[in-house]
């Protein structure tokens, strides 16, 4: 059988196949510069329409003389109308001068730039969305929910939880992982329990891996382990490819409880005994859980030799006016402290 496979991919086949991938790596570039021409353009005609209307040369009506004059100049042309000048407008004035997001505004699309334009409360928040956007390659769908879920707000004011061993040995992952995850998608009942939520993630793995970032990939699901001739099942193995190690996800469909983390650690043994490759680094480990009291966390995590963190999983958007006042109280707090 595998020789009449191997048969049948011809030298032809694989000549034609490097020319089709040619054509769809000069496609995706060709669109992504198209892109950029794009922003740029719009951003010059925001720059020049802002500085005839503040040197007093034009008024809100010249715009709308413009946006017709340009329909009648180029019938068949789009995104001119008054509207859309005025967001350009509004585009240029708002970034001007902000010279550590210029470069990424002309690398996502014209959409994503006016929705983070339109939600975004503060440079801050403007520039983290802007930077995750690009960073993660978010669809327009998954930027806008991500928005929804007051992603910003919660990172700010909730970062990751991970025990002390995390923190010194691997700080780079503290930028990785959330501490908590939306999973809105599963559209699960409220007595659920840990196979249906299982069973779910497994059955919604593209979304959960987009909302878990663009660096994780799938490995295994009920993945098995055997330890002194027992047998262990790990919920979920995922792999991280920037952080180059193997990520077990152990689901608590109840409050995490201190003990949960001594049978992570030891799920991340067995993975650096058994599994881990000369070349990745050891496992880390997330437990999932629905709940969790933030000074039973703090206790468990301080002494636990574990790198590990611990999450919860959300199964509806959170209040955002309360995230939102919360962080108004962060940024107090901040302001005290220096």
């Amino acid at each position: 059988m595998k020789q009449e496979t191997a048969a049948a991919i011809s030298p032809t086949d694989v000549a034609f196949g490097e020319v089709a991938q040619m054509i769809t790596t000069a496609r995706q570039r060709a669109v992504r510069a198209v892109n950029t021409e794009l922003v740029e353009l719009y951003w010059q005609v925001g720059a020049y329409i802002s500085r005839k209307i503040e040197a007093a040369e034009w008024g809100d009506g010249v715009v709308r003389q413009l946006a017709d004059y340009l329909a009648r100049q180029q019938p068949g042309l789009r995104g001119f109308t008054r509207r859309n000048l005025f967001r350009m407008r509004q585009f240029y004035e708002v970034y001007r001068g902000e010279e550590k997001v210029s470069a990424v505004l002309t690398q996502l699309p014209w959409t994503q730039n006016l929705i983070i334009l339109a939600q975004g409360k503060s440079a801050q928040e403007r520039e983290f969305y802007l930077r995750m956007a690009l960073q993660e390659q978010w669809s327009t769908r998954e930027l806008e929910r991500q928005i929804k879920s007051a992603l910003f707000e919660r990172t700010l004011t909730h970062p990751a939880s991970a025990t002390a061993t995390l923190r010194q040995t691997r700080p780079e992952a503290l930028k990785v992982f959330k501490d908590a995850y939306m999973v809105e998608f599963l559209d699960l009942a409220q007595g659920h329990d840990e196979a249906d939520l299982h069973q779910g993630l497994v059955r919604q793995l593209k979304d959960f891996l987009i909302e878990m970032g663009r660096d994780f990939c799938f490995v295994a699901s009920g993945y098995p382990l055997q330890v002194g001739g027992r047998d262990f099942v790990l919920d979920l193995l995922l792999f991280h490819r920037g952080l180059n190690c193997l990520v077990a996800v152990e689901l608590k469909v109840g409050r995490f409880e201190p003990e949960y983390l001594g049978k992570l650690d030891f799920y991340l043994e067995a993975l650096d005994r058994q599994v881990r490759k000369p070349h990745e680094n050891p496992a880390l480990g997330v437990l999932l859980c629905a709940s969790k009291e933030d000074e039973v966390v703090e206790y468990a995590l301080n002494r636990s030799l574990s790198p590990a963190l611990i999450a919860e999983y959300r199964t509806q958007l959170p209040d955002k006016q309360l995230l939102q006042a919360k962080l108004q109280e962060f940024y107090a707090l901040d302001t005290q402290a220096r």
